[in-house]
């Protein structure tokens, strides 16, 4: 021990420091609408490396609560848009909309109605005034900088807040969230378990989003049911979202679990498709040899693909003093569940277990050089993508053979289980 403590207290200083950081980035969101509740549900998948469990905790729920905690607005504002983008009155255009929202997005609310045809819809208005708001917030979020690269000092901070303005702004605008709607739609249609619902393009407009009603299971209920509907339902979503990707080249910046439902059927319907982006050309299958580099202990090629794809910051013929052995270690400890070969049970627990395993390897000694890595911008929604699949599946504390299902869904290795060969087969009617 030295004057400044021992190792284990240093630590935790450095944690405190962080957490602070962060309270005081969620008290400044919190004064803004759509933009926080966006860069919060962001910022909730980004790992801060050295935090204590406690720490770590503590940071998800503060910026959840940007997600969370989202007043209703009342009917009669929502209504007054509706009439603004139909030209009418919404009783004159629908035979019914019940003006209690069915669900609150971050920045609109849902409604149940029935088209005057009698057709079951959901129709999504966004909040009043929320543009010109985002707009504003996402200028403002610009002078919180300083907060921010106290938090990862690698990351170029304003080309990802850049690329994160470029993407709220766009999921403002329901007319792009229809055409993405609709592009999805098309691939995944007559799927045996994944269902993507009918956009009405008649009563869509820029602020009013009218798709078709589906009824099932939300994700709190399918988590009280048995272990053979959580796995198959975890698997579906993993399915949906890396599919979307290989296929058509877009990450979907949004796999909140309120984002899908459970049919009786046994299909799993996903919506809202708002915060998307077109990726590179094959950029998932250069991202699949990182994961081979990290399943094959490649050291070498580990380090010239990270430096390829934009993870290591400086010259791409320079090493910059980066740790081949480290970053190995790092990164398998950090993703230690995708090189499962047989059933794994995930729980919430895991969550956590990436950040107590490189305390027991004595990794976190390093924690300064992995801060130093940076993020892509194109990649960012993929690595939200990313996050957002694993707790869903640790939360729901599903089971698959997750080695061999990302290898099927990223490295293009051969269809896994029934799932994989339904999806197979269907997609063999594709081609």
């Amino acid at each position: 021990m030295d004057r400044f403590g021992s190792e284990d207290e240093r630590r935790r200083r450095q944690g405190d420091r962080i957490v602070a950081t962060i309270d005081s980035l969620v008290d400044q969101l919190a004064k803004m609408r759509g933009a926080a509740m966006k860069a919060g549900q962001v910022l909730s998948t980004v790992e801060f490396p050295g935090l204590e469990e406690d720490q770590a905790r503590h940071l998800q729920e503060r910026l959840a609560s940007l997600r969370d905690d989202v007043p209703p607005v009342s009917w009669k504002q929502m209504r007054k848009v509706l009439e603004e983008e139909w030209g009418d009155k919404p009783e004159n255009v629908v035979e019914h909309i019940d003006p209690e929202p069915a669900a609150a997005a971050s920045i609109g609310q849902v409604y149940r109605g029935r088209r005057l045809d009698g057709g079951e819809v959901a129709i999504k208005v966004q909040y009043p005034t929320i543009g010109d708001a985002v707009e504003s917030d996402m200028r403002n979020l610009r002078l919180l900088s300083p907060l921010f690269r106290q938090l990862l000092p690698g990351l170029d901070v304003r080309d990802i807040l850049d690329e994160l303005a470029e993407r709220i702004i766009e999921e403002c605008d329901y007319e792009l969230e229809s055409a993405s709607h609709r592009r999805v739609g098309r691939f995944w249609r007559d799927h045996p378990f994944v269902l993507v619902p009918d956009v009405d393009t008649e009563l869509s407009r820029r602020r009013v989003l009218v798709t078709d009603w589906v009824d099932g299971k939300s994700f709190r209920e399918v988590g009280a049911e048995p272990e053979e509907v959580r796995d198959r339902y975890a698997a579906i979503v993993y399915r949906f979202f890396y599919g979307t990707v290989l296929n058509l080249e877009l990450a979907l910046g949004d796999p909140h679990p309120g984002n899908y439902l459970l049919c009786p059927d046994g299909h799993v319907a996903f919506f809202d498709f708002g915060m998307v982006r077109r990726l590179p050309a094959d950029y998932l299958r250069e991202e699949a040899k990182v994961i081979r580099a990290i399943r094959e202990r490649d050291e070498t090629t580990l380090l010239s693909q990270l430096r390829e794809l934009g993870y290591l910051p400086g010259d791409v013929d320079d090493d910059g003093g980066w740790d081949g052995a480290l970053l190995l270690d790092y990164m398998r400890e950090i993703s230690w569940w995708l090189y499962s070969e047989e059933p794994l049970r995930l729980s919430p627990e895991d969550l956590w277990r990436s950040t107590e395993r490189l305390r027991e390897q004595g990794l976190d000694e390093h924690f300064e050089q992995l801060r130093r890595m940076t993020l892509p911008p194109h990649a960012l929604l993929l690595r939200r993508m990313e996050g957002l699949l694993f707790q869903t599946a640790s939360t729901l504390r599903a089971a698959a053979p997750w080695g061999a299902l990302l290898r099927e869904l990223v490295e293009g290795d051969d269809p896994v289980g029934e799932l994989g060969r339904e999806h197979a087969e269907w997609l063999a009617t594709r081609i």
